[in-house]
């Protein structure tokens, strides 16, 4: 930072007192010196399907996260409530960041005339709403014409590109849990291990059906069983396919007990439970292979309402095998393998 003085430095000054040329400048030169960037605030949404509301606006065609422009003097958070009630009608508060996104000035889409000089763009955690504030929703008479629940792989055909990724960014940083994120147009300067695989790039497949307790009926034909393997910190093994981003837990491994299973149409899918005692054998290379907690695998597919049954009856199973109730912590990747997971988009 330059040194500042009341008065310009003459040059008798001869860069004595530490001051060389050009490092002393007058307040009104440094303030004229700073960048100036417009400020933003939008609001990351999900219903309990893990879909991520957009809206549809009357001046563009592309789908937007709720929120906007921050007025002179007003903190972002503020900001992001406010641009909320005003589009959707519904108050809250929303404190806990995402992802701070820079804009570059040279980003196309902006008018000549509009003079863009750049932006900050703070990304809040509106969090999982329930169908009820979903019926809450009235939209303002005019701007917002419509809402929307989308599946987190379909946002880069509905908005901006970089709206697209900044969203797809905050919603990894959302699961992984290691704070937010920073990103540059929308891409994080230090990519987590869901961004490296590209996590949600590509449609979850739907895997509602009901959940049992129990073994599959011996009647029901079986379908890609799968398994909760537990490390001692009461994490899971989870594999991420390296082609498309979809999450999957493993199959079942030697000494794995029957938990339940998922009855969908006329098939069961059958859920194990073990422990993992060391280091999990070698999987396919095309899969990564992560630990996370329950919740995590959970937000990653779309399971549907027995998508709770099924994480209750893994708790209990960890209680049982009297294991600790992990916090959610980044994603760790088993063995890290940067010629395989190169960042997606």
């Amino acid at each position: 930072m330059p040194q500042l003085t009341d008065e310009a430095v003459t040059d008798d000054d001869g860069g004595d007192g530490g001051g060389g040329p050009g490092t002393w400048m007058t307040p009104q030169e440094y303030g004229a010196s700073r960048a100036a960037l417009w400020t933003g605030a939008v609001v990351l949404v999900t219903d309990t399907d893990g879909r991520v509301l957009v809206q549809s606006v009357d001046y563009r065609p592309d789908r937007l996260l709720p929120g906007g422009a921050v007025d002179a003097g007003e903190a972002p958070a503020a900001a992001a409530a406010r641009e909320v009630r005003e589009e959707l009608g519904v108050d809250g508060s929303y404190p806990c960041g995402l992802a701070v996104d820079w804009i570059p000035a040279d980003i196309p889409g902006f008018p000549p005339e509009m003079r863009f000089p750049g932006e900050i763009l703070y990304v809040y955690d509106g969090g999982t709403w329930s169908a009820e504030r979903i019926d809450a929703i009235r939209l303002p008479a005019q701007e917002i014409t419509a809402v929307h629940f989308a599946e987190p792989a379909d946002l880069p055909g509905l908005m901006d590109p970089g709206d697209a990724r900044r969203a797809l960014s905050a919603l990894r940083a959302r699961i992984n849990g290691g704070g937010p994120a920073l990103l540059e147009d929308g891409r994080p300067t230090v990519p987590t291990a869901l961004d490296r695989l590209g996590a949600l790039r590509t449609r979850r497949t739907p895997f509602h059906g009901t959940w049992h307790s129990g073994p599959a009926p011996a009647a029901l034909p079986v379908r890609e069983p799968a398994a909760w393997l537990f490390a001692p910190d009461g994490r899971v093994l989870l594999l991420i396919s390296r082609s498309t981003g979809a999450a999957h837990l493993p199959p079942p491994a030697p000494g794995s007990a029957p938990l339940g299973h998922r009855r969908a149409g006329d098939a069961a899918h059958p859920r194990a439970v073990g422990r993992l005692t060391g280091p999990p054998p070698a999987a396919d290379p095309q899969y990564a292979r992560l630990l996370a907690t329950p919740e995590q695998v959970r937000e990653l597919a779309d399971w549907g309402p027995a998508g709770h049954a099924e994480l209750a009856a893994v708790h209990t199973a960890r209680t049982r095998l009297g294991l600790p109730s992990p916090p959610r912590t980044p994603l760790t990747q088993l063995p890290e393998d940067p010629l395989h997971d190169r960042p997606h988009e």
